[in-house]
């Protein structure tokens, strides 16, 4: 691979450079995706199935992603809560000290 030397271009051409970058790199991913694909409908097939008879559709079966967190602990920002379920205790005790939702609220102004 040629090596480029970044400091010798200019804002277009690296404007240029990293449209080009990012498109290699979403093809390159769709790509991935379309041979995980195949190689999972091939071994669907292998024991009869077919792929989309093995993926459950269902809300009960489908698996999301956590939701970002909306508070943090202002004595320990690590510890943080996305809103959703049970309140943490340190967000209960910031609360019944007399704090509000919107002064542990992640990105306040």
């Amino acid at each position: 691979m040629p090596m480029i030397d970044l400091d010798t271009l200019d804002l277009p051409q690296l404007k240029a450079l990293k449209r080009d970058i990012e498109k290699r790199i979403s093809h390159y991913s769709e790509r991935k995706r379309r041979e995980a694909y195949e190689a999972a409908n091939a071994a669907a097939r292998e024991y009869g199935f077919s792929l989309s008879e093995l993926v459950t559709t269902s809300k009960a079966g489908k698996i999301t992603s956590p939701a970002a967190p909306k508070y943090a602990n202002p004595e320990n920002p690590s510890q943080t809560w996305a809103g959703r379920g049970r309140q943490p205790k340190w967000f209960s005790e910031a609360i019944a000290s007399g704090r509000t939702a919107e002064d542990l609220a992640i990105g306040k102004p």
